[in-house]
């Protein structure tokens, strides 16, 4: 492991105890349900990071897999089932769900592989809201009862989980094999990396943090239709913030979410109809001029800095040549 990995993890585990620290100096219900919100759409454009970003599968059926999480938590959760095991059996439905429509997914490539997991992602929207028309509320028990501490506890917990567990990924011997089916696939087979089990790893791992994403939601949330997640919007707000911040690294998606979360909110608030757009330009000019997402403005200013900083030595070097070839090296008509 390099320093730059054990910086990023001490790094990453300090901001997570300065931010466990939020609850206990602040009252504002305003800034804690903000704070898990972000934490949502960082687990949601980490998770989809995994196989749109590292493994180079545009998956626009996102939503599938957090709606699934969702409902199964949330179902289990008021039925009087122990919360662990309504989060675990809801990240667990979803991966089932992935193993599932994944091999018949892959056949199909590009574009239509987005596609198709878009229509599977709506005919499960249809579906549920056909199925689940009505809001989901808490019992009247947990409503006296509910408090945004522990919510925002197990949001931040499974955060920091999602980020750790994509940083272990992207350095692991599977994460490099998405990375050369990603690149090129027929290459890849070629040195014996099977491009099907490594789409499908990938596709699992993504539904499994989308699925305890929608888990946490599902917690989190006092009333709902359970048909919501499923919504289209989900998988968009996830593929935005990912390529916002910069797909196929660990740290974009964590800020492209913070970053599309802030604004949106801040347009939400102030351009009530037209924040859509706004996104959607915003989302176009990112995809044709930073293609690496936000994260690459500070890969340029950091090749900037050492391009000068190595570029100041040499040139003081070249001002003090000419006076050493003035006294050692006099022609010899001299």
């Amino acid at each position: 492991m390099s320093r730059r990995d054990i910086a990023f993890i001490i790094s990453t585990l300090i901001a997570a105890a300065a931010l466990a620290v939020v609850p206990t100096i602040t009252t504002k219900e305003s800034v804690i349900n903000l704070l898990v919100l972000v934490y949502i759409y960082v687990m949601m454009a980490s998770s989809w990071n995994i196989i749109g970003g590292i493994a180079g599968q545009v998956n626009l059926g996102h939503a599938a897999f957090f709606g699934l999480g969702s409902l199964v938590s949330r179902i289990l959760w008021t039925k009087g089932w122990p919360l662990s095991i309504s989060l675990i059996l809801g990240a667990l439905v979803p991966v089932a769900f992935a193993l599932l429509i994944g091999a018949p997914s892959f056949k199909l490539r590009g574009v239509y592989f987005a596609i198709g997991t878009l229509a599977m992602a709506q005919i499960l929207f249809i579906t549920t809201r056909n199925l689940f028309p009505m809001i989901s509320s808490l019992p009247t028990e947990a409503l006296s009862t509910y408090s945004l501490a522990p919510r925002y506890y197990m949001a931040l917990g499974m955060t920091l989980l999602t980020v750790l567990v994509v940083f272990w990924l992207s350095r692991s011997r599977w994460g490099l094999g998405m990375v050369a089916v990603r690149e090129e696939t027929s290459a890849a087979e070629s040195l014996g990396v099977s491009a099907l089990q490594h789409k499908l790893l990938a596709l699992c791992l993504s539904a499994l943090f989308a699925g305890l994403a929608g888990g946490v939601f599902a917690y989190y949330s006092a009333g709902y239709y359970l048909f919501f997640p499923f919504f289209p919007t989900w998988t968009f707000d996830a593929v935005m913030a990912t390529y916002i911040g910069g797909t196929g690294t660990v740290i974009g998606p964590i800020i492209g979410a913070v970053f599309y979360v802030l604004v949106k909110e801040i347009l939400a608030l102030r351009f009530v109809e037209l924040h859509p757009f706004i996104f959607g330009t915003l989302f176009i000019l990112v995809v044709l001029f930073l293609p690496g997402g936000m994260i690459q403005i500070w890969s340029r200013l950091r090749r900037l800095l050492v391009r000068k900083s190595t570029l100041a030595p040499s040139a003081a070097k070249e001002e003090q040549v000419p006076e050493t070839n003035m006294v050692h090296d006099r022609p010899a008509v001299e």
